[in-house]
């Protein structure tokens, strides 16, 4: 049991899970919007490695994860064509996608950050480079399906991720245990941005008032 609380083993799990939530929300979407059997599978691959993908980039971190572990490619797949199989079985699409999304969120969040700080990354790149790496897969995915990227609207959805992360730095500065700041981050970003799903909370408008 101890060696699954390994760093490296947890971040790896980490990972997985965000891909499979992220291979579903896509295939999920791709579905509604009535791609075939491989449109699914590709605009599954691109909402879950896309953003890791911009992150390595980014940071020169070479070979790129996906093609060093063919693991990440086969997991994609698989779910993806099980989502296709049941996907009759899912209720509304839009809760179905934002519950996802938020796995997602929190995984890739968490991956990003941990990610560069292993490169001795500033605390203010880290935190630049686990939003992208959970909402540049989000984004490609909608532009691909035709939709207004949800990101980009009022939803709480970078916030959880900067929130979250922000708090794994403050205690990584109280030289708490890995495992623990990974799990307090991860429940913090899922739980604000599902807060904000089922309150229908949204980021307030700066647009100033026209004068009467």
């Amino acid at each position: 049991m101890l060696e699954y609380l390994r760093p490296d083993v947890m971040i790896y799990l980490l990972d997985m899970v965000g891909v499979v939530a992220c291979a579903i929300a896509a295939t999920t979407l791709a579905m509604h919007k009535q791609f075939d059997f491989f449109g699914c599978i590709l605009v599954s691959m691109v909402n879950a490695i896309g953003g890791g993908t911009l992150r390595d980039v980014m940071l020169d971190r070479h070979p790129l994860f996906w093609m060093q572990d063919l693991n990440y490619l086969l997991v994609i797949t698989v779910a993806s064509l099980l989502c296709q199989m049941f996907f009759h079985k899912i209720g509304r699409i839009d809760n179905a996608l934002k519950f996802f999304d938020a796995i997602g969120l929190s995984a890739f969040s968490v991956i990003g950050l941990t990610v560069a700080l292993s490169f001795e990354a500033h605390p203010l790149i880290a935190v630049m480079m686990a939003v992208l790496t959970s909402i540049a897969g989000g984004i490609m995915r909608d532009i691909i399906c035709n939709e207004i990227p949800m990101v980009l609207q009022k939803e709480i959805y970078i916030s959880a991720s900067i929130i979250g992360s922000v708090l794994y730095l403050l205690l990584a500065r109280l030289g708490i245990a890995d495992w623990v700041k990974e799990t307090l981050a991860l429940v913090s970003i899922f739980g604000i941005r599902m807060l904000a799903v089922k309150r229908d909370w949204h980021l307030p408008s700066i647009q100033l008032k026209k004068s009467t």
